[in-house]
């Protein structure tokens, strides 16, 4: 313990692998087939958490808003990648889309967040874009996957409604309009379930990381309210933004469903 902040050795970190190793022992037990990759996921995500806590250590110590832009680039290449590989059934050429939606969004939400709210100095202060990018990006990047995997699921399930559409004269965004609202409404649902439960459900991560770390609880619940504030904005311009240029996948260059989609 180091002030009000308790670290965690090496010791600290095998129990909590032993706890995942108790259930995957449990789910190979059970034969639920989940074990192997339950274990798999613990041992890669503690290895990459210690990397990115390296990373970041030397960045912040580095103090360079060069390295804090490349950083942040990693960060965003990265998510087009996972949101690419967790959307299912979404047609190939997404990745350019996908990229600028989130460049975009990213950069107007950050450059509000950081210099309209917080206002630190610098304005590239490592210790407050990284973290706050990679917890943006990380609610997004689901946002995104769950948003195309409906859309283009339900432009298949619509396929008949969107033929008759268009043969009535309906353009192809006219068409393509139910399956992007409900696709937008059901990415959205974590982070308004997120932000109906905070504070009375749940103490949410940032919160209490910062809590834990002998930060000022009403401080730490501002922050709080201003990540998820900003986590709903930001996914409900992504979602939206990635629909507009996404939808056109959907449809031939005169505006017939296109059945590449299927």
């Amino acid at each position: 313990m180091s002030g009000n902040y308790y670290s965690i050795d090496i010791w600290g970190l095998l129990i909590a692998l032993v706890m995942v190793g108790v259930a995957a022992g449990i789910s190979e037990a059970m034969r639920m087939g989940i074990g192997k990759t339950l274990l798999w996921s613990a041992c890669r995500a503690l290895l990459q958490l210690c990397a990115m806590g390296f990373i970041m250590e030397f960045v912040i110590k580095s103090n360079n808003p060069w390295l804090v832009l490349l950083l942040v680039m990693f960060m965003l290449i990265a998510a087009v990648q996972i949101t690419l590989s967790r959307a299912k059934g979404v047609p190939r050429g997404l990745a350019g889309p996908v990229f600028l939606s989130l460049v975009i969004t990213m950069l107007i939400m950050i450059s509000l967040v950081t210099e309209l709210i917080i206002r630190p100095q610098p304005w590239y202060a490592p210790q407050l874009v990284v973290p706050l990018t990679g917890m943006l990006l990380g609610n997004t990047v689901s946002a995104l996957a769950v948003g195309l995997s409906r859309f283009f699921e339900s432009m298949k399930e619509r396929r008949d409604e969107v033929d008759t559409l268009l043969a009535l004269g309906a353009t192809a965004w006219e068409a393509a309009r139910p399956s992007i609202v409900s696709s937008i409404r059901l990415g959205l649902l974590p982070t308004t379930a997120s932000l109906a439960s905070s504070g009375i459900v749940t103490v949410p991560g940032m919160m209490a990381g910062q809590i834990i770390a002998g930060g000022n609880p009403i401080d730490a619940a501002k922050y709080q309210f201003l990540v998820l504030a900003a986590i709903a904005a930001l996914t409900l311009l992504a979602d939206s933004l990635i629909m507009v240029m996404a939808y056109r996948k959907c449809f031939t260059a005169d505006d017939q469903y296109n059945p590449i989609a299927d």
